[in-house]
């Protein structure tokens, strides 16, 4: 996709730019003002919290529009203000996750054809620790009253019963960050409108001059309500896989001709045609099979809104149409973070927690999650068709012990028996065995299933990397072993451990095994399969 027009020459045309989209601006009054005479210096900060999610593509288009209006942006990494938010991000993470930020900020940038080099980004605590500020800080708590700092943040801060101080803090030090980023105007969505007011409010009782501020619309998340980086329904993080995107606005709220509560409706409305204008893109395609219409485009979010109401289109091929264009936009972030060393950064800014094993503890103690799996690579020894029922194979596979073991899969008819014997194979090794038909299966045989939209079935066994061998271990990224614990001796069948896990092991639309996003591997590399966006059972 190529970036749209080039940079705004005339200050009326700065001015549109920079107020395009906006629902509300206080101080517009100043803008042209200022754009008249020189560069106006706008910020945009970000608390360092919870991962990034793909409503953040809603700023980045209004970064893009004050870029293109000659603007110089700041883009501040408030980790201060991660920390003071009720405690959302321990402090000994903080510097991980501003760099997993930054990287998450600029890899969106890039998806969308921002060039870098016209932002600065300024990690909070290289200033907010001063003397100076420091001193700011407690001047203005001289003056602000407990009321007024509760009431600025009540959108904002995480409300509780007993506010710690730290909350009340916040709404002021965001004011004071005006002032030493040497800005003209901040921007931020609506939820912020009650920190600016106070920070238009209070800042001149230090001295400091009013600044503009500029308030996108809020984005309604998935589920109908603000997307939040806590609610896991109704966000989609940044780097989920093809498959979890795509699962994720399936399980959206979509009713039919329903243009008032449509969360996918609203975010075609504020993420897709937003970014498409900016990427010279000029319609917004459905693809449809031709029973049901063929494929239709629409060059406004009006004309598409409108088609809805009158159920021209339907609830599925929207969900179908936004899942296009939002993996085209994440797949090179994607891509980025593949890297050894951003899956380490990632790892150690979202540290999966580590299962507590005290003395005498149980397996009962430990998370659900996948380090509790005994997984291996296998090879297959023999197969032969099960002699008492056609629908099951049975095989030897090598596990890298003694002797191979014995295992049933339901592959008949689905899977050709010659491809299966001398093949590498994925194979899950401590769920309880079970008698299939007289004979006793020891393990299974992990695979990859497909149904068409014809109702026919397409099953593979998932793929070693090249030079594999028996017994090798498999894990997940995120869930290894020597952090949170060896796999279970055996599972408990009626702790229905796999069966919790099994339904977020996914191939992605590359073709990688994973569970939530993350990659299933052996030290030699990820495990694939030759079936993209399928189940793993």
């Amino acid at each position: 996709m190529a970036a749209s027009g080039v940079s705004a020459t005339s200050v009326d045309d700065k001015v549109t730019l920079i107020t395009k989209n906006l629902k509300e601006v206080l101080g517009e009054e100043k803008i042209k003002e200022i754009v008249s005479e020189r560069p106006l210096k706008i910020y945009w900060g970000t608390a360092t919290t919870g991962k990034p999610h793909v409503a953040y593509f809603v700023p980045m288009t209004k970064i893009a529009d004050f870029l293109k209006a000659g603007s110089e942006v700041t883009v501040l990494l408030a980790d201060l203000h991660a920390y003071l938010d009720n405690l959302k991000a321990p402090w000994e993470l903080l510097e991980y996750r501003v760099q997993y930020y930054e990287e998450i900020i600029k890899g969106m940038l890039e998806s969308i054809d921002v060039p870098l080099e016209k932002l600065k980004f300024v990690k909070g605590t290289t200033y907010q620790l001063s003397r100076e500020y420091i001193l700011d800080v407690y001047k203005l708590s001289t003056v602000v009253t407990e009321h007024d700092a509760k009431k600025a943040g009540a959108e904002v801060v995480k409300q509780v019963q007993h506010p710690l101080l730290s909350g009340l803090l916040y709404p002021g030090l965001q004011a004071i960050d005006e002032e030493y980023l040497g800005v003209d105007a901040q921007f931020g969505g609506l939820d912020q409108r009650k920190i600016f007011t106070f920070a238009e409010k209070y800042l001149p009782t230090l001295g400091y001059k009013k600044r503009i501020h500029l308030m996108n619309p809020m984005v309604p998340g998935l589920t109908g309500t603000k997307m939040s980086s806590s609610d896991e329904d109704s966000k989609i993080d940044i780097l989920d896989s093809a498959s979890s995107v795509k699962k994720k606005v399936a399980k959206a709220f979509c009713e039919e001709g329903n243009i008032k509560e449509n969360g996918v409706l609203s975010f075609a409305k504020f993420v897709i045609f937003p970014i498409l204008e900016l990427q010279g893109e000029s319609e917004f395609w459905i693809r449809r099979s031709e029973a049901n219409g063929g494929d239709v485009s629409f060059k406004t979010f009006q004309q598409l809104e409108e088609s809805f109401g009158r159920k021209e289109v339907h609830p599925q091929d929207l969900k179908n149409g936004v899942c296009i264009v939002l993996n085209k936009l994440l797949d090179p972030i994607r891509k980025k973070f593949e890297s050894s060393e951003l899956q380490k950064l990632k790892q150690q800014a979202y540290p999966v927690e580590k299962a507590k094993k005290a003395k005498g503890s149980t397996e009962s103690n430990r998370d659900v999650d996948p380090s509790r799996l005994d997984i291996r690579v296998g090879k297959v020894i023999s197969a032969a068709k099960h002699p008492e029922a056609d629908s099951l194979y049975l095989e030897k596979i090598d596990v890298g012990e003694a002797e191979p073991r014995t295992v049933i899969s339901g592959l008949a008819g689905l899977y050709p028996l010659e491809k299966l014997e001398g093949r590498d194979v994925v194979v899950l090794c401590n769920l309880k065995p079970v008698n299939m038909r007289g004979i006793k299966s020891e393990a299974m045989l992990l695979c990859a299933s497909l149904t068409g939209c014809d109702g026919e079935r397409e099953v593979s066994p998932l793929d070693p990397p090249p030079q594999s061998k028996p017994g090798d271990r498999v894990i997940v990224e995120g869930y290894e072993h020597d952090k949170l614990g060896e796999p279970d001796a055996q599972l408990n069948p009626k702790k229905k451990i796999f069966e919790s896990i099994q339904p977020e092991l996914v191939t992605s639309e590359v073709g990688i095994a994973e569970y939530k996003g993350s990659s299933m591997a052996t030290k030699l590399g990820k495990i694939t399969s030759s079936l993209r966006n399928a189940k793993i059972s």
